[in-house]
């Protein structure tokens, strides 16, 4: 795999980009799935999702099923979805259940605890016992209206990769962001490597050329990527333009109005505007083929009417600009199997959020434990 060596170089001046294999090879995305995804908090889903006894969730951490399920205790919990016996399903979907899931497979039964209690026709077994195979269990958090799953149960909490971005979001609203409500959601399949739509969004250098409606409304010679341990945002002044389709937010407000656009390591987005934030979640579901799951929260509004108009316009500039994205992210993605491309350079005043990215996930695929330092 000599073509996917990589060493990563900490002076952004003197810096090189991942090779291209690191883009096209499938086996750097098995080492990813363990080594990246398998050791992160990652967005699984929505507390109003499990907000009562019973009610659960199934989702994928990397390459790793999970079921997230609210027990009869009220405690928030995150377990293996593979069942003890034979790696069926223990859970399907999103619901309600009544007191313990079953296999789908053989009729295995797991208590909302975890504790297998049903083993039909299972009886005359040596050396095996019940209590010795109840679902592993995975950490689990929640921030504001988000629920998070690390598939590593002595983890980090949350709070570490996280850092002071909720208290960033809460000054921009003034407010708790899980006083939001999600309003719309939508997913989008684009032929290129998760981390080719990564890079692409973790610098403002492209705006001027592939996004002009966005360039237009924000101030793109202020625009600024700070980076941060775990996480980086990207920041520019909203400008007042005619016919504009980015709030500004309260005009009683003194702040300047900013767009923000945080990433957290390694694939979750939130772009926050002055009314309203959407998550950007990454999914690979191969080398060359990726998912992004965007979803709308906004407050409640006295007038529904004009708050539907409101959902829509920024759903429909939303739409807009991912069409630009997955445009130019294919076209990359096509120009890293060209015989000529090997590895590219950085812009030192536009891509250190780029750079920052690559190093954080070279680290983690060097098998370093980037939590300990």
């Amino acid at each position: 795999m000599s073509e996917s060596v990589y060493k990563f170089d900490a002076r952004l001046a003197s810096a090189s980009t991942p090779p291209s294999g690191w883009y096209t090879d499938a086996r750097i995305l098995e080492r990813e799935q363990r080594s990246v995804f398998g050791r992160t908090w990652q967005l699984v889903g929505r507390t109003a999702q499990v907000a009562g006894a019973g009610q659960y969730f199934t989702a994928m951490v990397g390459d790793e099923p999970v079921v997230v399920v609210r027990g009869a205790d009220e405690r928030l919990r995150a377990f293996s979805n593979v069942c003890r016996h034979r790696a069926g399903p223990v859970a399907t979907g999103a619901g309600q259940c009544r007191g313990a899931f079953k296999c789908g497979y053989h009729g295995w039964s797991y208590a909302l605890d975890g504790r297998l209690v049903g083993t039909p026709e299972f009886e005359g077994v040596e050396g095996w016992s019940k209590e010795a195979n109840g679902l592993p269990e995975f950490g689990v958090e929640t921030w504001g209206a988000l629920v998070f799953v690390n598939a590593e149960r002595d983890c980090a909490p949350l709070a570490a990769t996280l850092a002071d971005i909720p208290e960033r979001i809460a000054r921009v609203f003034k407010s708790d962001p899980s006083e939001m409500r999600l309003a719309a959601r939508k997913d989008w399949y684009i032929d290129c490597n998760w981390k080719v739509y990564v890079d692409n969004y973790l610098e403002g250098y492209h705006i001027p050329i592939v996004h002009p409606s966005l360039n237009r409304e924000i101030d793109y010679a202020q625009y600024q990527t700070e980076t941060h341990r775990f996480y980086s945002i990207q920041h520019s002044p909203i400008k007042e333009v005619a016919g504009a389709r980015l709030r500004r937010g309260d005009a009683s407000s003194t702040d300047e109005p900013e767009a923000q656009f945080y990433w957290v390591f390694p694939n979750l987005m939130l772009n926050v505007y002055p009314d309203n934030y959407s998550t950007n979640l990454i999914v690979p579901l191969g080398a060359e083929r990726t998912l992004t799951v965007f979803e709308w929260y906004f407050r409640d509004a006295d007038d529904p009417e004009a708050q539907a108009e409101r959902v829509r316009r920024t759903v429909e500039f939303s739409d807009e600009i991912q069409l630009e994205d997955i445009r130019i992210c294919e076209a990359v993605q096509r120009g890293l199997r060209s015989r000529t491309y090997t590895a590219g350079r950085y812009s030192v005043k536009r891509e250190n959020g780029v750079h920052h990215f690559h190093g954080l996930l070279a680290k983690h695929l060097d098998h370093h434990d980037a939590f300990s330092e």
